[in-house]
């Protein structure tokens, strides 16, 4: 049974921080080969499992130094069924992957959990194409029948909700809400956004929350920005409106550069944690909600470190709208 389902912590308003980029870090830190970006694939060996389990122990004695919450990732971005076929993975494998990412981060939190810092299992769910362009475009119906598959499978284990990551068209976000909708599990859906700040669809942020959440009803628990510099979305939500204090979290890239230049590039592009931790927690004076804070691709230790330092010393406070 999930510890938190019925009562997510995450919409308390206390701090949560995330893990980093563990495929980015697994590829340049580690030099692993992971095909198509699929980290769950390592789970099937017991040198894989610890790789992980590693990761998200850096990232969890971070938390407890910061004394917040920390929401943990399964490895699932990948482990859809397109993708899972890619790889030679049967339909039941594949939920077997599910469970056996879940049953690992189950495990982690009975031995890592303390008062200070509760910790919230959420199964991954990446696009059914590519996180970093429409390529592959399904409406809304769609979208919900691809990944009812996967979300089933999450659903049926010990995670306090899914999350939909680096989604860049709406009619799959509101896909990926009604099937969590159908499966009774909560939900949150976060986009990825352009150096303009806008999806890659063209969509504004604006119009695809609020898109969603009419689509749906508002059954998403909340929205996110994931795969993105801070720079690139900033003038994004100066825009103001009530439609902000549907974003409770941030997972933000550690480049500037764009996704376009990151395919392209061979070597790992981490930034700088010190601007990058300044930046992110600078985010605050715009979204009221932002309670979950952590990031994405190119990230690591360093830069969670940083970013709580800046939200502890109180230099960006939340704006009250």
């Amino acid at each position: 049974m999930s510890k938190y389902r019925d009562r997510l912590p995450l919409l308390e308003d206390r701090p949560f921080m995330t893990d980093g980029g563990l495929e980015t870090s697994l590829i340049f830190h580690h030099g692993i080969e992971l095909p198509h970006f699929a980290s769950y694939d390592l789970l099937k060996t017991e040198g894989g499992s610890a790789l992980i389990e590693r990761h998200y122990e850096r990232f969890t004695i971070l938390a407890r130094k910061h004394e917040v919450g920390i929401v943990l990732a399964t490895p699932t971005w990948r482990a859809s069924r397109d993708w899972g076929r890619k790889l030679g993975y049967s339909d039941i494998a594949l939920a077997d992957a599910n469970r056996r990412a879940v049953d690992q981060l189950a495990k982690f939190r009975c031995k890592w959990e303390s008062p200070t810092t509760p910790i919230v299992i959420v199964g991954t769910i990446g696009p059914r194409g590519d996180g970093y362009q429409v390529d592959l475009r399904m409406n809304a119906d769609e979208a919900q029948d691809y990944h009812k598959e996967q979300i089933n499978s999450l659903a049926a284990t010990q995670v306090d909700m899914v999350g939909g990551f680096t989604l860049n068209y709406i009619d799959e976000a509101i896909g990926m809400v009604r099937a969590a909708k159908a499966a009774e599990v909560p939900i949150s859906i976060s986009f990825t956004l352009e150096t303009d700040g806008r999806l890659h669809s063209g969509d504004t942020l604006q119009r695809a929350v609020e898109r969603t959440d009419a689509a749906t009803a508002g059954y998403a628990s909340f929205f996110m920005i994931n795969c993105a510099h801070p720079s690139h979305f900033e003038r994004t939500l100066q825009s103001g409106g009530d439609w902000l204090q549907r974003i409770r979290g941030v997972r933000a890239n550690a480049s500037r550069r764009s996704h376009a230049e990151l395919d392209e590039a061979e070597e790992l592009d981490d930034g700088n944690p010190l601007e990058f931790g300044q930046e992110t927690a600078a985010l605050r004076r715009f979204l009221r909600r932002f309670n979950i804070a952590g990031g994405c691709c190119g990230t690591d230790h360093r830069h969670a470190d940083e970013l709580w330092k800046a939200i502890k010393r109180g230099n960006a406070k939340p704006a009250q709208q």
